[in-house]
């Protein structure tokens, strides 16, 4: 990592975004895994009236290939396990593949995950009905997320959020605007802009659950548009870490 932040200063200080960005990311990436390697169990339970949810007891990496290139995204239960696991089980399930982008809003959020038909989620074959998971929301001054309302609900809007909207990649669920606990299959990408969504000032932290960051292929999310579409997603470590209910 020395080594690494030597490297990254030099790129810094000619001014080379590439190096930098690719630096950057290769740091964080072995910061991630040192940080993973240090936890034992999983430092706490979901809540009982979510254990019928898959839920992902640790991280995962997923491929998404696109009609405009491969992404890798790094998924993270330790700070959203329910919506965590919801996501890998559905990418298990191939429930993704050829899906359309039904949203593109330059500077702003790519939103995938809509089946084809009348339903807007995923229709569970065991219940034969929409699979819906709770908001989910992780502190970093609390050891447990908050389940099942906004940070403006319980009145911790002034709180840091574990995983914040602060990066191009920020991978986050959807759901209606006013039912928070009505997120099924559909997600979106955070096209972080910093000028027009400022980091901690933003009106999706707390309101939105984040899950994860694409951490590799960034420069696809800037091409996509609604002509496009996600050909493949698979797990390509981590899928051990689901635990189904």
């Amino acid at each position: 990592i020395q080594d690494g932040l030597t490297q990254l200063e030099a790129a810094v200080a000619v001014k080379d975004k590439d190096k930098t960005r690719s630096g950057r990311a290769q740091l964080l990436t072995q910061i991630g895994q040192l940080e993973t390697l240090m936890v034992g169990e999983f430092p706490f339970e979901v809540p009982d009236e979510y254990s019928h949810l898959p839920q992902l007891k640790g991280r995962a990496t997923v491929e998404i290939a696109t009609t405009q290139g491969t992404m890798t995204a790094i998924v993270d239960g330790y700070s959203s396990p329910v919506t965590a696991g919801n996501f890998v089980d559905l990418v298990q399930r191939g429930f993704y593949d050829n899906l359309p982008f039904v949203r593109a809003e330059e500077s702003y959020v790519l939103q995938a995950g809509d089946p084809p038909g009348p339903e807007d989620g995923f229709v569970d074959p065991a219940t034969q009905k929409i699979r819906t998971i709770p908001l989910e929301i992780k502190l970093r001054s609390q050891a447990e997320p908050v389940y099942g309302a906004t940070l403006d609900e319980v009145g911790l809007y002034r709180e840091a959020t574990s995983l914040p909207f602060s990066a191009y990649g920020t991978l986050a669920m959807a759901h209606p605007d006013v039912q928070p606990n009505a997120g099924s299959s559909q997600f979106f990408l955070f096209l972080f802009e910093p000028e027009l969504t400022p980091a901690g000032l933003n009106l999706l932290d707390g309101n939105y659950t984040v899950f994860g960051y694409v951490v590799e292929g960034q420069d696809v999310l800037r091409e996509i548009t609604k002509k496009d579409k996600i050909v493949l997603m698979k797990v390509i470590q981590g899928g051990e870490n689901l635990v189904q209910p």
